[in-house]
């Protein structure tokens, strides 16, 4: 049963040591250094969610949500009151098992929660070359806006 849990003293570390297969290194940021961006974003006044997902007891990914004021950065033109995947992994070890499927349906059902508040649209970006994370993104209605962050493709779900 897959389940998200925040991130805390007890698992910040283990997090820390998930790991994406060698060929899917250059489509994700460190947890390390996602939970330091989380952690610079809180501190001045933004709006994150870092959560650990969890296959019953053992963990096997990562997810960091954001809220409004990330998603001006890097030229990408969403509202500011606009939800953003902001990071997204499924351990090697646990990919292909319908973890990162089940665990992008729980993120959007939190999101529709309106932790921060209303919104319309969910925002992600992916690197083009990273045809498992467009086809997942896609199935959940996430439609490609033609605008790039960075070198990364950006999708939008409207809410």
């Amino acid at each position: 049963m897959i389940r998200l849990e925040k991130l805390t003293y007890e698992n910040f570390y283990d997090v820390f040591g998930l790991k994406v297969n060698k060929a899917q290194k250059e489509f994700v940021a460190s947890n390390m250094f996602s939970v330091a961006e989380a952690y610079v974003t809180a501190v001045n006044g933004g709006h994150v969610f870092p959560f650990a997902i969890y296959n019953d007891r053992k963990l096997v990914g990562f997810i960091q949500l954001a809220y409004g004021e990330n998603a001006d950065q890097d030229g990408v033109s969403m509202e500011k009151d606009s939800y953003e995947i902001w990071r997204f992994m499924i351990d090697k070890r646990y990919q292909g098992r319908g973890y990162g499927r089940e665990a992008l349906r729980q993120a959007i059902e939190f999101i529709r929660t309106w932790p921060c508040g209303k919104a319309d649209l969910c925002w992600i970006s992916y690197e083009p070359e990273n045809e498992t994370a467009k086809k997942l993104y896609a199935s959940f209605g996430f439609e490609e806006t033609g605008e790039m962050c960075g070198d990364e493709i950006v999708a939008v779900l409207k809410l």
